[in-house]
């Protein structure tokens, strides 16, 4: 199960939004059923964010959503952003790893 979560920023709160996003990788790192949390930012547009994770399955998925870091994470990111952001799930195809 992969996910791909982007937001945006409202200008002057980025720092404020990837505080809140880095306060949380602790947590879900202890997750077991998540494989990859990648929380990224754009070279071209400083206000917009890119989340690529990836889940043993979708019940590591619910569960991981499920938690209380990620449940204080959205109420940190609340106030931060420029509208909501865009969450489309994936199934993983084929991939690289070195």
């Amino acid at each position: 199960m992969i996910v791909i979560a982007k937001m945006k920023a409202q200008a002057g709160k980025e720092e404020d939004l990837q505080k809140a996003v880095l306060a949380a990788l602790p947590h879900v790192e202890q997750e077991e059923g998540t494989l990859v949390y990648a929380f990224n930012r754009s070279l071209s547009d400083p206000t917009e964010f890119v989340f690529y994770e990836k889940y043993t399955d979708g019940d590591a998925l619910t569960a991981h959503s499920s938690t209380e870091h990620f449940k204080k994470m959205l109420t940190d990111l609340g106030p931060c952003l420029d509208g909501a952001p865009e969450i489309v799930l994936y199934e993983e195809i084929g991939m690289v790893k070195k």
